[in-house]
């Protein structure tokens, strides 16, 4: 059930859900989160019941305030209490390490835990209401099936579910992509999931470089002796991820126009075209839409497209590889493991 412009008291029912152990899809300024007390194990496991997720697999706890932080993590280093100060509420999770004794379904019964503030002003409302009722943090995996697209709007989140879950409408996601993730755990910052929030603007706050321990990266590549060569477990750590039912296939621009030139579809089969040529193809049986240019953009408009290609029910999705400059590189990360998927 989707809730259309969420009032006050429509905010305070979702939090006394939370309270009581059920679920509530809620809209980041990221993508829309499936949420549950994180500290309640039984409301978690429907979490993960309900994406069909592996249970190993931890979830990002959304919190309401910096003092929340106390009551998951331990050893909070000084250039994480910086990215905090500097970047919360916003588009950045935390990986930290965590106390014992709290919320061990949500961390995936690792001995760390990944917590942001989200700065969207209904996500941030429902944490604050939630808090009051005892809900310190709320566990909120992206609202869609294991390894499906994200979703970035309510309606999104009612075709991955069955009805009876209720779903604050926010509108569209105004980023698009999840977090950034950095890894807070060991001596020095790494980067486990590039997004939105570049890693140059993070270092630039702590002045201090930000390592990168990428899913697809070699685990010793550029990487400070004294880190080991695994990188803590977090969300978003599969290569193949973010995948819609079509195949995607990622090409080059001078491939991809190759493509459009030599390619004849079979009957009945739909070509999905993403890209930032505006070709002209020679078939109806090419679907093109127009990738933009700027990267903020693109990233907002990334899962949406990827969902309407599905809808029209394409049979392959060609997309042109983005640039690979810094503001690009969360784009990337999704498409590449997107396209692992299939």
């Amino acid at each position: 059930m989707i809730i259309e412009h969420p009032t006050e008291r429509d905010l305070l029912e979702a939090a006394k859900l939370l309270k009581d152990g059920s679920l509530v899809a809620f809209p980041t300024e990221t993508v829309y989160g499936l949420g549950a007390d994180a500290d309640n194990s039984n409301a978690v496991q429907l979490i993960f019941e309900k994406k069909g997720r592996p249970t190993d697999h931890p979830l990002i706890v959304h919190v309401p305030d910096v003092d929340s932080v106390d009551h998951f993590a331990l050893n909070v280093p000084d250039f994480a209490k910086t990215l905090m100060a500097m970047f919360w509420p916003g588009p950045l999770t935390l990986i930290l390490q965590k106390r014992p004794d709290v919320a061990n379904a949500a961390s995936g019964h690792h001995s760390t835990i990944g917590l942001r503030i989200p700065s969207h002003p209904l996500a941030l409302e429902l944490l604050k209401l939630s808090k009051k009722l005892g809900v310190f943090g709320v566990a909120a995996p992206s609202a869609n099936r294991f390894g499906h697209v994200s979703p970035t709007q309510a309606v999104h989140v009612r075709e991955e579910f069955d009805h009876d879950l209720l779903i604050l409408n926010g509108g569209s996601c105004q980023i698009g992509i999840e977090s950034t993730i950095i890894d807070c755990s060991r001596d020095v910052p790494v980067l486990l999931r590039p997004g939105q929030l570049s890693v140059q603007e993070l270092e630039q706050a702590i002045e201090t470089p930000i390592y990168q321990q990428l899913i697809d990266q070699d685990p010793l590549e550029d990487l400070p002796t004294m880190l080991s060569s695994s990188a803590p477990n977090a969300s978003g750590r599969l290569l193949a991820h973010y995948a819609p039912k079509a195949k995607v296939c990622l090409l080059s621009p001078q491939a991809l126009g190759q493509q459009l030139n030599t390619y004849r579809p079979k009957p009945n089969e739909l070509i999905g075209i993403w890209s930032q040529n505006a070709f002209r193809p020679s078939s109806d049986q090419f679907l093109c839409e127009i990738m933009p240019s700027d990267a903020d953009l693109c990233a907002h408009e990334l899962f949406s497209t990827l969902r309407d290609f599905d809808k029209a029910q394409v049979h392959q999705i060609w997309i042109e590889h983005p640039p690979l400059s810094p503001e690009w590189q969360g784009i990337c990360d999704r498409l590449k493991r997107a396209s692992s998927a299939q």
